[in-house]
């Protein structure tokens, strides 16, 4: 089952070294995905469990570090992974760490959307909270596509 981890260019020096310890929470195409998008294909809906993985990455930001949403998207057997009631409908619980072994693919903010989602991180909890004007400010990121990089790019990537 494809699997997409929020996580931060800090976090990936995790998956650099023996992967992300289990249990984790993650994103994937699940059966109340399916129902919210009754009209989606296949790509639509693993599109949309990596957007709601990218709107994760947004609460993991720290603020010293560079403020890129990242998503990491991994092969995992089906046994590992449960559905857990969580901010989306894609929200899933993995029950085994994942390691470089498991990883497809990353996803990475460019550069220049360091001020936006820098912004949307700042406005997270006014958005929360129901101001319009922060949420506004948290599309504001979501607007800006991931990076596609292939795992074997990691190191590169992070250098």
């Amino acid at each position: 089952m494809r699997i997409y981890l929020a996580t931060t260019i800090t976090g990936l020096n995790a998956l650099r070294g023996n992967g992300f310890d289990g249990p984790l929470d993650a994103h994937a195409v699940t059966g109340a995905l399916r129902e919210a998008y009754a009209e989606g294909d296949a790509d639509e809906l693993e599109y949309a469990a990596s957007a709601d993985a990218a709107h994760a990455s947004l609460r993991l930001l720290d603020p010293a570090a560079p403020a890129r949403r990242v998503v990491v998207a991994a092969e995992v057997p089906d046994g590992w992974v449960r559905p857990q009631p969580g901010p989306a409908p894609s929200s899933v619980r993995v029950s085994s760490g994942v390691t470089r072994e498991h990883v497809v693919s990353l996803h990475v903010d460019d550069a220049l959307a360091e001020a936006d989602v820098a912004a949307a991180r700042a406005a997270l909890a006014a958005a929360d909270e129901g101001d319009d004007d922060a949420q506004f400010t948290v599309d504001g990121a979501e607007g800006h596509e991931l990076l596609w990089y292939d795992v074997t790019e990691l190191d590169d990537l992070l250098d």
